[in-house]
């Protein structure tokens, strides 16, 4: 039996690797293909996988080349690159090395994907003034994912850091996949049927496009917009978008961020009730020491001090008023008088009793003046009035 040397793994793959090297169509190739799993890396690296309707290809484009391209690409898109096959040894992968790319019409998830949301757009799917606001203090969190993966792990794990209450109600369904669609549309319906939560978070890991699907379809953009309870949207990573991201009432761009956005962090809130409760006794002591120095304000005033000054003011006032209509009646008094002394004095000049007083004296009879000597009979009785009586008299 014949036997031979093992050779370790990194060899085998250096091997490898110069075989495909040595191959001069490998080196300059031209291929076209859908672009799935792309990301954009922050060193401006280009990652992504190149696929048809059978197979797949990983591909890399480094910055150097990435800067001379003229468009962005995006998950979906069909293209066509130059570039060069090459094996990474440290993972055993053979991969493309792009070297320049140019677009070769839109992959046709990516076309329905746009047509999709163009249409669901002009309905008002997306418009902000339907969407709702996520509650403050929610006390449970109803979770649409699958059961099993990292998803529903880091928004319990991330949920229960912030706030240890919060209750959190996961209803399985299937995140990609024939059907997934309708069962997602069917839990957000029995979520609001049976109010199992106070929020939604519909959400599932990265994937390509075809990974992402069931989320783009039109059955889960209805639910999302006829549920009552409010949704949060954290389907794939932060770059990935659904049509699920425009109609929800809040996109997370990650599940973790999910939670985070929905629940609280209790310890922020007792700070901000500690602050509330260190600003409402800073009021009250400026509002008791403001009322204080008022009152001292007040108690000093001579309102308080001399109480009875108004009244005696108003007393003299008064007095003062008093006075004034008295001088006035003595003024108006003295006055009358005057004017009655001159009155009597003219009557007096003109009374018939100072005729008396020269010796002249009145006639009368029956109480009448007598005048004429023919107004008197023989025997009348008459009264003689002199300056210092009467007297009776009898005409002969």
């Amino acid at each position: 039996m014949a036997t031979y040397n093992p050779i370790s793994v990194t060899d085998l793959n250096k091997y490898i690797k110069e075989k495909i090297a040595g191959d001069e169509m490998l080196n300059n190739v031209l291929v076209k293909g859908e672009i799935s799993n792309y990301k954009h890396h922050y060193t401006g690296h280009l990652y992504f996988t190149l696929k048809d309707e059978n197979s797949l290809i990983k591909c890399i484009m480094f910055k150097s080349f990435a800067e001379k391209l003229k468009f962005e690409p995006k998950d979906g898109m069909k293209v066509m690159l130059l570039g060069t096959v090459s094996v990474f040894e440290r993972d055993g992968v053979y991969q493309i090395y792009a070297k320049a790319m140019q677009e070769d019409g839109m992959g046709s998830l990516y076309k329905a994907y746009e047509e999709m949301k163009a249409r669901l757009e002009k309905e008002g799917l997306f418009d902000v003034s339907h969407k709702k606001k996520i509650p403050l203090m929610p006390k449970c969190i109803g979770v649409l994912t699958s059961n099993t993966g990292a998803v529903i792990r880091d928004i319990i794990n991330v949920s229960t850091r912030r706030n240890p209450n919060v209750y959190i109600k996961l209803l399985p369904v299937p995140v990609q996949g024939e059907g997934a669609a309708l069962k997602i549309a069917d839990a957000i319906k029995t979520m609001n049927e049976q109010k199992l939560a106070d929020v939604i978070i519909v959400a599932r890991g990265g994937g390509s496009l075809e990974d992402l699907w069931p989320f783009n379809e039109e059955v889960v953009a209805r639910a999302i917009y006829d549920s009552e309870l409010p949704i949060i949207s954290a389907v794939g990573h932060e770059t990935d978008f659904t049509i699920a991201d425009f109609v929800a009432d809040l996109r997370a761009p990650t599940p973790s961020a999910a939670a985070e956005l929905a629940v609280p962090n209790i310890a922020d809130i007792m700070l901000k009730l500690d602050s509330y409760n260190s600003r409402y006794k800073l009021a009250l002591k400026k509002k008791v020491e403001f009322m204080r120095l008022r009152y001292e304000k007040c108690m000093n005033s001579r309102v308080f001090k001399e109480p009875t000054q108004k009244i005696n003011e108003k007393y003299m006032l008064i007095d003062m008023k008093v006075k004034s209509m008295q001088n006035s009646i003595e003024k108006i008094y003295n006055e009358k008088k005057t004017n009655l002394v001159k009155y009597i004095a003219k009557i007096d000049a003109l009374s018939p009793l100072k005729t008396l007083v020269r010796g002249y004296s009145i006639v009368e009879l029956e109480g009448k003046v007598i005048k004429s000597v023919n107004d008197l009979n023989k025997d009348d009785e008459i009264d003689i009035r002199l300056v210092d009586g009467k007297t009776k008299a009898k005409v002969l």
